[in-house]
């Protein structure tokens, strides 16, 4: 849901600021205000700036610096098959508490070096507004006279992310995140929370101050959770949508629900999607599940943490049908399957054994692989964005191929973290059915100052 932890009730060694999110704003360090919290740590200075007897500022920043380079991206098809480029953005953002009333303000800049034919919005946005909202807290969460019950009603230019953002995310990963205009009501309900959203989505431009929200498409819904458990609908408009080369007007509804929980070294989680209404005036039927189960294995040496993901995304069986059964992942995670993605979850059956250790220092390393199918052989190949990158044309395979990823991660202090992958897809049946079929390879190096 995105709420904040208070900073109390987390576990953490005396030199640690609270976990820092991807959104900044769920961040809360107002426990800063009594002397007696404070470690001396340098960034406290920035992290709680009394104003007055009600009110308080909290700063923060973020420079991340990445480099990826490719060889044969999209199996040897793309404009540019051999790319290495640099991504460099600086997020800051000023967070100003005044009783009731919040205001939180996030500008971007971030530039792009040498891609190749040329940048992309999630490349390049140069310097714009990537966040600006103000919130009001009313009821009892507020007052203090019953706990935990309250509401908070937002509105403005907002990163939205719900539950392990299947649907709706951050797009964290690529070098502009993703941000929506509108409004948004965050409600506490005892135990529970609930999250309604009516928004649109911002469409970044390559100039400076130029992003606008959407004119075509929309997202409005409400997400529940409480106890492991969620709950949510979502809505979702396109005036100008595209599916196996037919452009018209979507309206699509999604309702799902996820369970998840760790008890005794083991964690799951497991999420189902059921899609319905209307494309180009043909009746939508599309669905997902995933499934996730893992153990932590704490009395071995580097605590190894052993995870098996699979996935299930339905495709359009028959384009001939006047159906359509693709299913939409809206606005899902950037680098979904993992660093190197350029298969996104629409008519994909996918599974993914992964294995991570921590090496102690804090250093922490993963090794995975990915395997792929197409769900439906009617239906073609698609990117994360939801761009057909492959048609189905007259190709019989499913199998798309196998993909192998290893990555390092040292947090080297509590704001500097530098990580690494080496990842590499090769090309199945399907893959060699349709086009260029060369291995992919992909290296990533990032360095990410945040505090």
């Amino acid at each position: 849901m995105g709420l904040a932890v208070p900073v109390a009730a987390q576990t953490l060694e005396a030199w640690q600021p609270p976990t820092l999110t991807t959104t900044r704003y769920d961040e809360d360090w107002s426990h800063l205000a009594d002397p007696a919290d404070r470690t001396g740590r340098w960034t406290e200075t920035f992290k709680y700036i009394p104003l007055a007897e009600d009110a308080y500022a909290t700063t923060g920043v973020e420079l991340r610096v990445r480099n990826e380079s490719y060889r044969d991206n999209l199996w040897g098809g793309a404009a540019a098959p051999n790319d290495g480029y640099q991504w460099v953005r600086l997020v800051p953002h000023a967070d100003l508490h005044m009783g009731r009333v919040r205001a939180f303000v996030q500008p971007i800049a971030a530039y792009a070096i040498g891609v190749a034919p040329q940048a992309g919005p999630i490349d390049q946005t140069r310097v714009d507004l990537l966040q600006g909202f103000a919130d009001v807290r009313l009821g009892d969460a507020m007052t203090g006279d019953r706990e935990g019950y309250g509401m908070t009603l937002r509105a403005g230019r907002q990163m939205i992310a719900l539950g392990t953002e299947r649907l709706v995310g951050t797009r964290y990963g690529p070098n502009v995140p993703l941000a929506f205009d509108g409004f948004r009501a965050l409600a506490s309900l005892g135990s529970a929370t609930v999250s309604l959203i009516a928004v649109q989505p911002l469409q970044p431009g390559m100039g400076t101050f130029d992003d606008r929200r959407s004119r075509t498409r929309s997202l409005w819904g409400a997400y529940a959770s409480r106890g492991g458990i969620d709950l949510y609908y979502l809505g979702y408009r396109n005036r100008a949508a595209r599916f196996g080369g037919t452009e018209g007007r979507e309206l699509r509804h999604s309702l799902g629900a996820r369970l998840s929980g760790k008890r005794d070294g083991w964690h799951w989680n497991a999420e189902g999607v059921y899609q319905f209404g209307r494309f180009a005036d043909r009746p939508i039927s599309a669905w997902t599940v995933a499934v996730e189960g893992g153990h932590r294995f704490d009395q071995l040496r580097w605590m190894p943490d052993a995870t098996l993901r699979m996935n299930i995304a339905s495709g359009d069986r028959n384009p001939d049908d006047r159906h359509l059964g693709t299913f939409n992942a809206l606005f899902p995670k950037g680098k979904y399957f993992g660093e190197l993605s350029p298969v996104g979850p629409y008519n994909i059956i996918s599974v993914n054994p992964r294995v991570t250790a921590s090496f102690g220092g804090n250093v922490s390393g993963s090794v995975a692989t990915m395997a792929y199918w197409r769900f439906a052989k009617a239906d073609g190949l698609y990117d994360i964005p939801g761009n057909l990158i492959r048609p189905a044309g007259s190709a019989t395979a499913r199998f798309i191929g196998t993909e192998a990823e290893a990555a390092i991660d040292w947090q080297a202090t509590p704001e500097l973290n530098l990580s690494g992958s080496l990842s590499a897809f090769a090309p199945g049946d399907f893959i060699q059915q349709t086009g260029p079929a060369r291995t992919i390879v992909m290296l990533g190096l990032e360095a990410n100052f945040r505090f």
